[in-house]
């Protein structure tokens, strides 16, 4: 068993189809299938079952999944481990990112990064916020960073904070807001709360869906164009000077605030790349990143 069977059984599980987890090796079917009969005679198992349904592990496959990813962690950490004995800031760096600052903060992020670090190599996943603390959490990334208030008891670093405001083409009051098309879009968990608590507090009836749309990007777009209104971070309409909005309020006056955080575990940090990223960002205004 090498490093590249360890990540078969892992992505394998993951995809729970063999087509598909070829394709994601970047592997042909055939060597996949290959590679899968060398394990099972190895270890002298079954390790999954075809059927018209797809493939199922044995209990057996289910056992060595666990240990391969285990195993891929272990590897990994020696990797870091024999990287950060060199003087030199060198590896590729893991970051997790939510959509948000993916699309509007990272490229110049690691564009000032890398001037100064230049054997640093990045693999960059973006999601939602609540699947990249998932990630951080498992050491699937060494540094998350993730929009709202999520429960985190490692190491983490505040990146900035904004408004969660109405925004709308025309100008308007909140009392007008139950008769007016709203522009619904997909978000985090958090965010939908906050806006759903704020709502309920304030209304008695139920606000008019005029539109569903994908993204919080995309909910600007529409109501630049004046399909109705939306309520958004701050940071998505702060530029735009032909739109009106208002912050919101909680109960007791204060601004309803979304905040921005950095994740990572404390041991991660002692890798040196991670290290001096996590400096390098603390450093930063990020309000100023466009």
């Amino acid at each position: 068993m090498d490093e590249r069977d360890w990540l078969i059984l892992k992505v394998l599980f993951e995809k729970q189809n063999i087509t598909k987890t070829a394709q994601s090796l970047y592997i042909s079917q055939p060597s996949l299938t290959k590679r899968i009969q060398h394990i099972e005679n190895e270890f002298q198992v079954s390790i999954i079952n075809r059927g018209a349904k797809g493939i199922q592990f044995t209990p057996q496959g289910e056992y060595l999944v666990k240990s391969a990813e285990d195993m891929l962690t272990r590897l990994q950490k020696m990797k870091e481990n024999v990287l950060n004995m060199e003087r030199e800031v060198s590896g590729t760096l893991r970051l997790g990112v939510s959509n948000y600052i993916a699309r509007y903060k990272l490229a110049p992020l690691l564009k000032w990064f890398q001037e100064q670090y230049p054997n640093v190599n990045y693999k960059v996943t973006t999601g939602w916020s609540h699947d990249i603390v998932n990630m951080v959490y498992h050491r699937d990334v060494h540094i998350g960073i993730v929009r709202g208030d999520y429960q985190w008891s490692d190491s983490r670093c505040l990146l900035f904070e904004e408004n969660i405001s109405v925004a709308s083409k025309e100008p308007f009051a909140l009392d007008d807001l139950p008769s007016m098309p709203r522009i619904n879009y997909e978000t985090d968990t958090l965010l939908k709360t906050v806006i759903d608590q704020w709502w309920n507090r304030t209304f008695s009836q139920a606000p008019l869906i005029g539109m569903e749309v994908d993204k919080g990007i995309t909910c600007k777009e529409m109501v630049i164009n004046g399909l109705g209104y939306g309520i958004l971070p701050s940071a998505l309409i702060e530029e735009q000077k032909d739109v009106h909005s208002i912050p919101l309020k909680d109960e007791n006056g204060a601004p309803l605030i979304r905040k921005t955080w950095m994740f990572y575990h404390e041991d991660t940090a002692e890798v040196k790349m991670v290290r001096e990223f996590v400096r390098f960002v603390e450093k930063l205004d990020f309000t100023q990143i466009h």
